[in-house]
């Protein structure tokens, strides 16, 4: 264990550090269009309802099938890997977007109303803030989910932890399986923890009582 690692630090960093660039980009990009297509969306429970059933269908194809269908068409790679990530991320984002947003009490938006607030600035003052803790929630989940994924996104040549597993599995080399599994599984670990932690915040700095949908 310990030998493999002195001798062979620097794959293991340089896939760590693969593995934390595409679940980085792939993030910034899944939080920029489902918070865009939220806002599209919001106002119209039924087109809310079908842009959810339609990123929950593309949810449901196993990502491996997913990747097989786009390489034609984006070829192998990260490009693919993010492409894929982002389509799944939609899901589980606008989900707990607009939950959020549809929980917060409709007296509060309509006092603010009648104070003679406008729209955009009751989304940003009223809404969001209140908001935030469910949509926290969502970003969680979606996290956890990129570092899972983005592992087997190896497979298409988009580099990442996977290599190591899949590289191990492929030579039965059990060193390769034990070090890939605590890279993955440790950066998973950390993350949800730190999730769980800045829920806490956001939960005691907006009185959330935790009981909201969609919370991991």
């Amino acid at each position: 264990m310990w030998a493999y690692f002195e001798k062979y630090h620097y794959k293991l960093t340089e896939a760590l550090s693969e593995h934390l660039a595409i679940v980085g980009l792939t993030l910034v990009i899944s939080v920029a269009l489902a918070s865009a297509l939220t806002l599209a969306i919001m106002r119209s429970p039924g087109l809310s309802a079908i842009v959810i059933r339609l990123f929950g269908s593309i949810y449901a194809i196993p990502s491996l099938a997913l990747f097989a269908i786009l390489i034609p068409f984006t070829g192998i790679g990260m490009k693919t890997a993010v492409l894929v990530l982002v389509l799944y991320n939609q899901f589980l984002l606008i989900r707990n977007f607009i939950a959020g947003l549809d929980s917060v009490d409709p007296q509060i938006v309509e006092a603010a109303a009648g104070m003679g607030m406008p729209p955009l600035r009751i989304l940003f003052r009223i809404k969001l803030p209140l908001a935030f803790p469910v949509i926290l929630a969502g970003i969680h989940l979606a996290v956890i989910s990129t570092i899972g994924i983005a592992t087997i996104a190896a497979a298409i040549g988009a580099g990442g932890i996977g290599t190591i597993l899949f590289d191990g599995m492929r030579t039965r080399n059990p060193v390769k399986l034990v070090w890939g599994t605590i890279l993955a599984g440790g950066l998973a670990i950390i993350a949800n923890l730190a999730l769980i932690g800045i829920e806490k915040l956001a939960a005691r700095r907006f009185h959330y009582d935790g009981n909201a949908p969609g919370k991991p």
